[in-house]
């Protein structure tokens, strides 16, 4: 009988299940693993919004997360919405105590229609205290500006980010392209003192996106845990939300949809 591998995701609950928790459990499951979770946030948002949501406590993250890390054999980690710098205190101070777990951080700091989880104070204790101790961090091009306070509008601008921010926080860092105009979507992964190598692949076109994040970060967190190399991790996932949204782009929701739709 075979142990599937564990991935532990520590991110926010997305009660329309298209982001947070509910498509990192999913993207886990579809590369095979078996997803644990620690909440941090609860939302009551559907596809095109946040209507409410409230923080975890930080005693309880701590909890959930050590339960996680006693309980099972964790093969790798990912962060998404981490709401204040207590929550991201926590996480780093537990995650501290098992440095060789993969750990991908994706620095969820507001929702795409504009809720803030993370200002100012929240953003310096994650490049002071998480970042640091991270495998990978995979900021889009607005959380690369505000993570580096470098203008972010064009790919030598997300390029030159990606390579700051590594060199800042000592750790792997890709800056995503979703936000880029045109019909290619390339991402940048900078190593610490190396130059940015790139990811490219044509954009798929589709309203149904939501969640894209979240899909790409978990899916880097899986093959981490199965084994890859980081570029590889990379590569294998960014062809996994490929699959995604294509498979998902004929879908009708009510409104903007999920980027997840059974992607294996």
């Amino acid at each position: 009988m075979s142990t599937p591998f564990c991935v532990l995701s520590i991110a926010g609950s997305d009660s329309g299940g298209g982001a947070g928790i509910q498509v990192d459990q999913r993207t886990i499951r579809a590369i095979g693993g078996h997803a644990l979770t620690a909440v941090t946030a609860v939302t009551a948002q559907d596809l095109n919004r946040v209507v409410a949501w409230e923080r975890v406590s930080g005693p309880l993250i701590r909890a959930q997360v050590e339960a996680m890390l006693r309980g099972f054999t964790v093969s790798a980690v990912k962060t998404g919405l981490l709401p204040g710098s207590a929550a991201v205190r926590v996480v780093a101070r537990a995650l501290k105590r098992v440095p060789m777990v993969p750990l991908v951080v994706d620095p969820v700091l507001s929702s795409s229609s504009g809720t803030v989880f993370l200002t100012g104070a929240g953003i310096r204790t994650l490049k002071s205290e998480l970042l640091p101790i991270a495998s990978l961090v995979t900021p889009n091009w607005p959380e690369a500006s505000a993570l580096t306070g470098l203008p972010v509008g064009s790919f030598a601008q997300a390029s030159r980010a990606a390579a700051r921010l590594a060199d800042e926080c000592g750790c792997p860092v890709l800056v995503k392209g979703g936000h880029a105009p045109g019909d290619l979507c390339r991402d940048y992964l900078a190593l610490p003192g190396d130059e940015p190598t790139s990811f490219e692949s044509p954009r798929i076109e589709t309203p149904n996106t939501h969640g894209t994040g979240c899909v790409l970060s978990a899916a880097i967190a899986a093959w981490l845990g199965r084994g890859a190399s980081l570029p590889e991790s990379v590569r294998l996932a960014r062809s996994f939300l490929t699959r995604a949204l294509v498979r998902g782009r004929g879908v009708k929701w009510n409104g903007r949809g999920t980027a997840y739709f059974g992607a294996r």
